[in-house]
């Protein structure tokens, strides 16, 4: 159990997972672009769920040498272990939503 308490406590939040998400769909990620992703987190927690995520080495941040300056988050190599188990949360997300919202079910759709 413990380390099962150990996941939870890594990925703990209700935006983590979507911003591993967004990083691992697309591989690397602006700032502005992972805010687009994920409707509704503000600015200010996008940017402490990265630095949480950044302190337990799942994700890097690397300052790019533009004009405005802008930043690109990617996976690390520890990081990119999720991808099976956010490819395996896709899957069963889609298989839940049809058995939830399927016929039958008595909800509505929309």
């Amino acid at each position: 159990m413990r380390a099962v308490q150990d996941s939870m406590d890594a990925l703990n939040g209700k935006w983590k997972i979507s911003i591993i998400s967004s990083i691992c769909c697309y591989g690397k990620r602006r700032f502005s672009d992972i805010l687009n992703d994920i409707e509704g987190i503000s600015n200010r927690m996008l940017s402490k769920e990265l630095k949480e995520l950044e302190i337990n080495q799942l994700v890097k941040r690397t300052v790019l040498d533009t004009q405005p300056i802008s930043v690109q988050y990617e996976l690390t190599d520890h990081g990119n272990t999720l991808q099976t188990i956010i490819t395996n949360l896709a899957d069963w997300g889609t298989l839940h939503r049809k058995k939830v919202v399927g016929p039958g079910s008595g909800i509505n759709k929309d």
